[in-house]
């Protein structure tokens, strides 16, 4: 078969069989009378593996190696391709998300775009630096979007805090795509999101965060209950009384139990930490936070509570209700 005839059938012109040729990919079993090359059946069904091949991404240097090493490993080369087509979907992605990025904050001349661009990578930049000052002056030029990428991806607590700031003063929408990172599979990242969701102006975040308040990471649960209880939000109290026992920011959750113990709140508060000291399974650390907890809570069922525990086995428990009772004019 002559090479006009080997082109006609697989669709690779004859300028591409000669370059195959001149590196040694194909080679013509043989030539013509008068000089022409001339291919035989395995030299076509060797040009239909090399496109194959092609198709998939290799290179004609791999394409030769795979077809003439003999030690040639298959697995490694996928998995190279894999790698490497993981790589270039990446880098699409991050140009594609940029471009809507841009195009979301509306520019209205080439300047603007330009402003937009080197705001984006400016965020993106590997200096702290530059992504604070990115950050601080973004909040009416960057898409939220971006913002909220940004503050979910930060670990430079200077750098966070200015997203925080950006992301507060940026208009709607912040708040629910900095709620998609509180489901991430990374722990810093469900922490960024509660962190920057309590620091939203507004009623948007709320609803987010007492959502946030049955997540079962203790972190995000414990952050949302102190950004909802310093609003006066009473489905924070029992994961703040949560974070009493485990200990975990106790102090500022029993601060912010002491705010929530209003007329109407009291006795509850009080019930839930008494109940927890005499629950049985409370051990004498985390009996001694409550007791102590039990000082910002007004009210008889406090005092009551308080009274009961003065005969306590712990000694530091009932050291500690003695004296919160004396403090309060009760003992």
């Amino acid at each position: 078969m002559l090479i006009g005839e080997v082109a006609r059938r697989s669709g690779v012109s004859a300028r591409m069989l000669r370059h195959y040729e001149s590196l040694g990919l194909v080679r013509p079993s043989g030539r013509t009378g008068s000089g022409y090359r001339e291919y035989s059946g395995e030299d076509v069904r060797r040009i239909f593996h090399i496109e194959s091949l092609r198709a998939v991404g290799l290179s004609l240097r791999e394409i030769g190696r795979a077809l003439d090493d003999p030690c040639f490993t298959p697995s490694a080369l996928v998995d190279d391709l894999i790698l490497r087509t993981r790589e270039r979907i990446a880098a699409e992605t991050e140009l594609l998300t940029r471009l809507q990025r841009v195009r979301a904050a509306d520019p209205a001349a080439w300047e603007d775009v330009l402003q937009v661009l080197a705001l984006l990578r400016a965020l993106g930049s590997t200096s702290a630096g530059t992504r604070q000052r990115a950050a601080l002056a973004s909040v009416d030029e960057v898409p939220v979007e971006a913002l909220a990428q940004a503050a979910l991806g930060e670990g430079d607590p200077y750098v966070a805090g200015a997203l925080r700031w950006a992301l507060s003063r940026s208009g709607g929408g912040g708040a629910a795509l900095l709620a998609e990172g509180l489901s991430s599979p990374v722990a810093a990242v469900r922490e960024r999101a509660v962190r920057s969701l309590a620091e939203m102006p507004g009623g948007e975040a709320a609803p987010l965060l007492r959502d946030a308040l049955a997540s079962p990471d203790a972190v995000v649960r414990g952050r949302a209950a102190l950004a909802l209880g310093a609003q006066g939000e009473a489905a924070a109290i029992p994961v703040l009384v949560d974070m009493i026992v485990a200990g975990r920011n106790d102090t500022d959750a029993a601060d912010v139990l002491s705010s929530l113990a209003d007329d109407a709140a009291a006795d509850r508060i009080a019930s839930l930490l008494t109940g927890r000291i005499g629950d049985g399974t409370t051990g004498p650390p985390a009996r001694g936070r409550l007791t102590q907890a039990l000082a910002g809570i007004p009210g008889p069922t406090a005092s009551r509570a308080l009274t009961g525990l003065l005969g306590d086995a712990d000694p530091a428990v009932a050291l500690t209700a003695a004296y919160l009772l004396r403090l309060r004019g009760d003992g």
